[in-house]
């Protein structure tokens, strides 16, 4: 049976490959009618595999991914997607700090370096894709965050994109998200944070860059305090955390991203701070703040210059001191040895000064280097050094160094690469002298030693 289905095939290739021409010639033996034949056949039954093979990659499986016409490049999944960031584990202080810092800075939370030196916690998001009938592309996020005593809501919102023929990849949205919060990762800094709730559109072509703009709130908190209630004197105003409504600090903000010149990407910041009525006359304010990133990806490198200016405020424009003035420059990046050997690296400069509250003005410089050796895909060593020093206009300086050694089983090989179980031991000093001197004491001198083990992961 299978040679009479293919027999019609066989003889169409014959007739193609064999014209008249070549018949009326000497009759060929069987033995060339044979090859003939054979070589046909093969050749068409390849054609036939390669036929159906591409089919089957070009179908779209609509049980698990349903087809989107316009947009082929953004898949819509059923059900519930699940993503997040967490990290936890044991952290056993055995010297004076416990998270080594030096105080005054401003350069993030371990602006002395990142590794074996942060606390835990975690951002646990679900999110629901659906696609309309005319094409359009919907997503539903929720969001709940844990990184103290309390589990807040920090996402609920909901976008779309696909909408507009003339701008397929312009996303709409509206609620509670994460907004204009680029972030180092060596020294975890958000060099911006306007997280809050508002609307905005993200990736709108100009045809020489995308642009970005919104107007966002910064959420109300809720600070506890105790309230005498006759047989309950312990009672709490509220239990702390995120509230649902707008504090009355406002920004709007814009970013133009997508700029290439030459080898350098160019990426370009601008946002404004403003106060509504809800905030008292005498304490509202204005600010605004500005920012250039250059970045250059190399075959083995990729480096990236920070330069932020802001009047009246520092990372953030809903948080405003008049008479405040900071910059904040950077260089980092990461080189590649080889792929076993890698190094992070982060130079950092921070300036706060206030024309009107002059003794809290200081300068922040800051260095860490983050070599990385792979012995495989699976177990890996990283040494990480770190160097502080925050100098203040008057009274003295405060600076310290740390360093941490870690061990690491990671799911695959590079530093980017998570989950992670992390096996560290982290040493360091610490000299607040301005600190000491301000509150009338002698110098102090913190030494640290921490040991620890850790998972972090984001999915």
């Amino acid at each position: 049976m299978k040679l009479i289905k293919q027999l019609p095939l066989t003889m169409a290739v014959i007739a193609a490959l064999c014209p008249i021409s070549v018949l009326a010639q000497e009759p060929m033996t069987q033995e060339q009618i044979d090859q003939i034949v054979a070589k046909a056949v093969d050749k068409a039954l390849a054609d036939r595999d390669a036929k159906i093979e591409a089919t089957r990659l070009n179908r779209t499986d609509t049980l698990v991914t349903p087809q989107v016409p316009t947009t082929p490049d953004k898949a819509v999944p059923l059900g519930l997607k699940f993503t997040g960031y967490a990290r936890y584990g044991a952290h056993f202080q055995a010297g004076d700090q416990k998270y080594i810092g030096v105080d005054g800075s401003y350069n993030g939370s371990s602006a002395i370096g990142r590794l074996g030196n942060e606390g835990n916690g975690g951002e646990f998001q679900l999110t629901k894709i659906i696609k309309a009938d005319n094409g359009a592309i919907w997503d539903i996020g929720v969001m709940i965050d844990h990184w103290g005593d309390e589990v807040n809501l920090k996402k609920a919102y909901a976008g779309v994109t696909n909408l507009f023929e003339a701008q397929p990849n312009a996303y709409f949205w509206a609620g509670r998200d994460f907004h204009q919060r680029p972030q180092q990762g060596i020294n975890d800094y958000f060099w911006m944070n306007h997280d809050g709730q508002g609307a905005g559109v993200k990736s709108l072509d100009l045809g020489f860059a995308q642009l970005d703009m919104a107007a966002v709130a910064s959420v109300e908190q809720c600070n506890p305090e105790m309230i005498e209630d006759g047989g309950n004197p312990s009672r709490i105003s509220c239990t702390g955390g995120s509230g649902t409504g707008d504090k009355g600090n406002y920004a709007a903000t814009s970013k133009l991203h997508g700029i290439k010149f030459g080898p350098i990407d160019f990426e370009l910041y601008a946002n404004y701070g403003f106060d509504s009525k809800a905030i008292d006359s005498d304490e509202r304010s204005k600010a605004w703040q500005a920012a250039v990133v250059l970045s250059h990806t190399g075959g083995n490198s990729l480096n990236k210059i920070i330069a932020r200016y802001s009047d009246h405020s520092d990372n953030s424009v809903y948080n405003k001191t008049n008479g405040l003035h900071t910059v904040y420059t950077s260089f980092e990046g990461n080189y590649k040895f080889t792929q076993q050997a890698q190094v992070e690296y982060l130079l950092a400069f921070h300036d706060y000064d206030n024309d009107e509250q002059t003794l809290d003005n200081r300068r922040n410089y800051g260095a860490i280097v983050r070599p990385m050796y792979f012995w495989n895909d699976i177990h890996s060593t990283w040494l990480e050094a770190g160097y502080q020093r925050v100098d203040y206009e008057n009274d003295g300086d405060n600076k310290g160094w740390k360093l941490t050694l870690s061990q690491n089983i990671s799911i695959a090989m590079g530093p980017e690469f998570r989950p992670m179980l992390r096996f560290y031991v982290t040493g360091g000093q610490v000299e607040n002298n301005h600190t000491t001197r301000v509150a009338g004491q002698d110098n102090t001198q913190l030494d640290s030693f921490n040991v620890g083990a850790m998972w972090e992961a984001w999915w």
